[in-house]
């Protein structure tokens, strides 16, 4: 979801987004929602459902080959969240402008026919307080599921894709729909492979027409109010 001030950005196709997971619900398919830190107020509803939509902390969840799975979104093992509110809320603000940067940046790209490219997902990279973080966080997801007893983890919270094996424990970080527009799928057989939207596009089908379509889809997802982006991630 995204605002500008006080001025609401719900287009219609968000409005499609949500009507296919009820669709989806109401024919058999489990949904379930599990809120993080940008849907705090989600979380007094946690334990109960709407529309065949559950939403719960996290979850466990065994694949096709008897893997489990531990789902959570990962905020609440992050110390600065849970410890330096303030600290936490600077970082939004931080983050918020950092997109409208991002913005204006990815606008200019588009006059040089340039496909979409995350500023904030480089600087991540490259700033190496920023990579200390990661790697801290990963671990620490790691440590907590194998003390469950799971198999591996799956969370989000960082904003960072990843899909590998630490010390014999799977972690799969989704990303987000924000910076890196990815997400993360089961496939029939088990195997669990993750998607980052605009290579799939210029990797599958015609590599020219999948190309070209990522690059419009690209205008039309940064062509949005910019001021105090937020996102459930």
């Amino acid at each position: 979801r995204q605002h500008r001030r006080r001025r609401w950005y719900w287009p219609q196709r968000h409005n499609d987004v949500v009507q296919k997971l009820l669709r989806k619900a109401r024919h058999g398919t489990k949904v379930i929602f599990i809120p993080g830190n940008h849907d705090e107020a989600a979380r007094q509803y946690i334990g109960m459902t709407f529309g065949d939509i559950k939403v719960r902390a996290d979850y466990i969840h065994t694949t096709v080959d008897g893997l489990k799975l531990w789902i959570v979104h990962g905020d609440l093992f992050d110390h600065v969240i849970q410890h330096a509110r303030w600290l936490a809320y600077a970082g939004d603000q931080a983050y918020s402008i950092l997109l409208w940067l991002n913005h204006w940046l990815n606008k200019a790209r588009i006059v040089f026919n340039l496909p979409y490219w995350s500023l904030s997902q480089y600087l991540k990279l490259k700033v190496k307080s920023a990579v200390s973080f990661i790697s801290a966080f990963e671990h620490v997801m790691v440590t907590e599921t194998r003390r469950r007893g799971c198999d591996g983890i799956v969370c989000g919270h960082i904003h960072k894709p990843e899909l590998r094996s630490i010390d014999g424990i799977i972690y799969a970080n989704d990303g987000d729909w924000v910076e890196s527009l990815s997400a993360l799928v089961e496939h029939h057989d088990g195997r669990l492979e993750l998607i980052e939207w605009q290579k799939s596009m210029c990797t599958t089908g015609s590599l020219q027409l999948g190309c070209k379509e990522a690059l419009n889809r690209s205008k039309e997802a940064i062509n949005r109010p910019t001021a105090d982006v937020k996102q459930g991630a």
